[in-house]
């Protein structure tokens, strides 16, 4: 079995950020499966191997989902399913979507039968609100045979040039406990070394493929319209941006200032921070879906598409596709894929049965409840994952 490439489908995968973390780690993706028709045509052209079912999920029926995977052996599904509104008292709020679409892939995953899941949220789905649905979730799946556990992982300690925090599920039907990825960086090794995080300036240092092509790439489409925006955005430091009045005080003249009264503002201060620049010297914040929340270190323009997703570890080659607007919001809401590449790595290691046998008390109430406060504190120590 180890010999074989371990085969996934990814459900509502977006782009395939996971999907292209997952194939990097030596997995084989059989199918993706997404409502978006940019998003799905970006996964056909960078996953050729793969199928790609595109429309609702409700319509991908036993019979197709069958056909499109040729009847293989499925080891692994993945995805990122809306899970907030689930819960424990029914289905939650039977009104709300996200439910239903949840359901579709506990059906997904009760057809194939795989040995694998993975889950991928925010973070904010281990908030005290949301208690109740991640133990909707956790009972879900133990009554098709998993054993679950939960953790919050952050791009950066796997090599991502940008902090990115998500909750991740895995699930498994193998007798171990679920493994999650160990950080390679912007942590603190067992021999007390320090691994730094990749920074902005050393993924920018090379965006073309191996060919020399620079794929979505328009410097012209990432230059700013307005004269005014151009001229404060000039005045910003690298790493720099204007938040508060002290922020305005150093960098702008009388001339470029807001006519704001800052006394007036909530906690007296923008709500975003404006002409917010990239540190080279630091991974980047987390990539919206549009460009317009940071602009490049030193130049005076927003970031191209292919920096955004170089923040985001995608590979030089890996192409977006439909108009600016859908390729931005591909990048943002996809999952790192050297993120998706430490956690292929956990699957494969758990393959290979190392690791811990599978505790039954993780299935008690208590015991998942437990887990999950723990989880909910890491959530907001932003320096726990690195030392996981």
């Amino acid at each position: 079995m180890n010999k074989k490439k371990l085969k996934f489908v990814d459900i509502f995968s977006g782009a395939g950020g996971l999907s292209c973390g997952l194939e990097q780690a030596g997995l084989e993706c059989l199918l993706g499966v997404d409502c978006d028709k940019y998003a799905a045509q970006t996964f056909q052209k960078n996953h050729k191997k793969a199928k790609v079912f595109t429309g609702n999920i409700e319509d991908l029926t036993k019979a197709s989902l069958n056909k499109l995977v040729d009847g293989q052996k499925i080891d692994a599904v993945v995805g990122g399913p809306p899970c907030q509104g689930f819960s424990t008292v029914g289905l939650g709020n039977p009104t709300d979507k996200r439910n239903s679409l949840f359901m579709h892939f506990v059906r997904i995953v009760k057809i194939l039968n795989p040995s694998f899941i993975v889950i991928e949220n925010v973070t904010g789905l281990v908030a005290k609100k949301n208690e109740k649905t991640l133990l909707a979730i956790f009972n879900q799946f133990r009554k098709l045979g998993y054993n679950l556990d939960i953790k919050i992982l952050s791009s950066q300690n796997f090599g991502v040039p940008e902090i990115r925090r998500r909750t991740i599920i895995i699930g498994t039907k193998l007798n171990i406990e679920p493994q999650f990825p160990i950080p390679t960086h912007d942590t603190t090794t067992k021999k007390g070394k320090y691994i730094p995080p990749v920074t902005i300036g050393e993924a920018f240092s090379n965006l073309a493929t191996r060919t020399g092509k620079l794929l979505n790439h328009d410097i012209e489409s990432a230059k700013v319209k307005n004269k005014i925006d151009e001229q404060r955005l000039k005045r910003v430091p690298e790493g720099k941006g204007i938040r508060y009045k002290k922020d305005e005080d150093s960098y702008l003249p009388s001339r470029l200032k807001f006519k704001v009264d800052w006394e007036t503002l909530p906690e007296g201060r923008f709500r975003q921070t404006k002409y917010q620049r990239l540190d080279r010297k630091k991974p980047g914040p987390t990539i919206m879906t549009h460009r317009h929340g940071y602009f490049h270190p030193v130049e005076n323009r927003y970031l191209t598409q292919r920096e955004a997703a170089k923040c985001q570890s995608f590979p030089n080659n890996f192409e977006f596709l439909g108009p600016i607007s859908s390729q931005w919001r591909q990048i943002g809401n996809a999952v790192p894929p050297l993120l998706g590449k430490a956690i292929g790595k956990a699957l494969l290691k758990m393959l290979k049965n190392k690791g811990p046998k599978a505790s039954l008390e993780l299935h008690h109430k208590k015991k998942k409840t437990d887990v999950i406060r723990q989880r909910r504190k890491e959530a907001f120590n932003y320096r726990s994952s690195a030392s996981q």
